[in-house]
């Protein structure tokens, strides 16, 4: 983990990690049909609504105002918390956080705890941490059942084991369900009912045996100081009312204003999650109440980065993620490489924008972060998608250039452009350049196309099929045929 804990530790670039997954025939037929499925059952229930781009304007509004005035709102929260019966703690990394966690398990008593779905957790490796300090936690999301019994890493912000089908979900189940507790049974097929039925035997013992819990947060309202979280399973609110304690981990950048803006979320985040008018559970709670749910709440929010990026005026707002996946779902990069190969627990194009900024361009973590404004073709489907109208092309663009500025000016990339800047500033240098391309193309082309370029610049046709440029330019042949007719 980094310092800040976004990006694996050793994580390659994203080329090098892209050119991996490629291969993988099974897990890009795994992601087509998984993301094909989910991103036509959104188009269908967000054309349902008339008033869709109305609310997606007022989403963004909301964010930006909340984002203006962050301060002043994280300060409600914690008073609303307090005054509700919990207690609110302040983290400003990873270690901070993983630290008063762990130091809140430690004083139940208790060696282990059971999750919610949370990413502000694993972007801080929090179970790592605990695993380290003899205090084991059990995964009760489903894929994220999946993703640790498989000892594997997430691979998309909705659906962390997108990249496993059924049959592989059944033999995993099969292996090592019984080296975490109750075992899979004799036979298991994979029928999504009966994987189902065996996910529910293996948690049932966890759920009623643990006395604290973890969660994570999607939206925490300033005024009255509850937290919500929303999922499709049931095992949060498993998690969120039996045991004795909660522990909410949460990113600063999850509050909201009021109670009243939930009107706006909750209806654009299923349908741009999971294609569902609205979530099955929606579990929300304020602070404690006597004989109803746990007896003692603690709110940890979480900075990590996120104070740094609110102080960059384009990038910010990529804080505004409410983590409904939408932008992965309609990415032809994420759709072909997969979440893994972003080397950080935010994958696709909000990954792409969110963990530079979150982890910084000049980390430890440069080659594999810095690398990320890059994996796009900058189509813009991600921005059409986003219920928040986060603008990610104009992020990427302004992180790229950040990238490129921290490279310094002596990089193949900035002495080629520089030089192409001064080819194209004068006629007679891009005739001359012209001429020798035309030449250098007949020579390298094969069938009209060039084949491997010599030296540094074989990495542009490794992976492009370059047309040879044409025997004539335009301005030769405007000379010879056009010329004496524009006088």
């Amino acid at each position: 983990m980094s310092s800040r804990g976004v990006v694996w530790l050793g994580a390659p670039s994203f080329p090098e990690a892209a050119r991996v997954a490629l291969e993988d025939d099974q897990l890009r037929a795994n992601l087509k049909r998984a993301t094909g499925t989910i991103r036509d059952k959104r188009l269908a229930v967000a054309g349902e609504l008339d008033d869709w781009e109305q609310l997606r304007e007022a989403a963004a509004a909301i964010k930006n105002r909340t984002a203006r005035h962050l301060d002043r709102y994280l300060v409600q929260l914690e008073e609303s918390v307090t005054a509700a019966g919990g207690t609110v703690h302040w983290a400003g990394d990873a270690a901070e956080a993983n630290r008063i966690v762990t130091e809140l398990v430690r004083a139940t008593g208790e060696s282990h705890v059971v999750k919610v779905k949370s990413m502000a957790t694993q972007e801080i490796g929090l179970n790592e941490h605990l695993a380290a300090e003899g205090i084991t936690a059990y995964e009760t999301d489903l894929a994220e059942l999946i993703v640790q019994l498989g000892d594997d890493r997430p691979s998309h912000i909705l659906v962390p084991a997108i990249h496993k089908n059924r049959t592989e979900v059944r033999d995993l189940f099969t292996a090592e369900m019984g080296h975490w507790g109750v075992p899979a049974p004799e036979g298991l097929t994979d029928e999504p009912r009966a994987l189902a039925e065996a996910a529910r035997r293996h948690l049932r013992e966890k759920f009623l045996t643990a006395k604290v819990a973890v969660s994570g947060a999607n939206f925490a309202c300033a005024d009255t100081g509850t937290v919500l979280v929303v999922e499709s399973e049931g095992n949060g609110r498993m998690c969120l009312t039996l045991p004795e304690t909660l522990i909410t981990v949460m990113g600063i950048e999850k509050v909201l204003p009021s109670w009243s803006d939930l009107e706006v979320f909750l209806q654009l985040l299923p349908r741009s999650s999971t294609g569902e008018r609205m979530n099955p559970y929606t579990s929300a709670w304020t602070g404690t109440t006597e004989g109803d749910g746990p007896s003692d709440f603690h709110l940890v929010l979480l900075d990590n980065g996120r104070t740094d990026t609110l102080a960059d005026t384009v990038g910010r707002q990529a804080l505004a993620c409410i983590r409904c996946s939408a932008c992965l779902n309609v990415c032809p990069v994420f759709e072909r490489t997969g979440g893994h190969a972003y080397g950080s627990v935010y994958p696709g194009p909000i990954g792409a924008v969110l963990t530079p900024q979150l982890v910084g361009m000049d980390s430890d973590t440069k080659s594999s972060a810095a690398s990320l404004p890059f994996a796009s073709t900058l189509c813009g489907a991600c921005y059409d998608a986003c219920p928040v109208k986060i603008n990610i092309p104009e992020v990427l663009t302004h992180l790229r250039a950040k990238a490129v500025e921290a490279e310094g000016s002596h990089t193949v990339e900035a002495l080629a452009m520089k030089a192409a800047g001064k080819v194209l500033d004068s006629p007679r240098l891009l005739g001359a350049a012209q001429k020798a391309a035309a030449l250098g193309g007949r020579v390298l082309a094969r069938d009209g196309v060039i084949g491997r370029l010599p030296g540094p610049l074989h990495g542009w046709t490794d992976t492009r099929d370059t047309p040879a440029p044409p025997a004539e330019s335009f301005r030769t042949w405007w000379r010879k045929n056009r010329e004496g007719e524009s006088r």
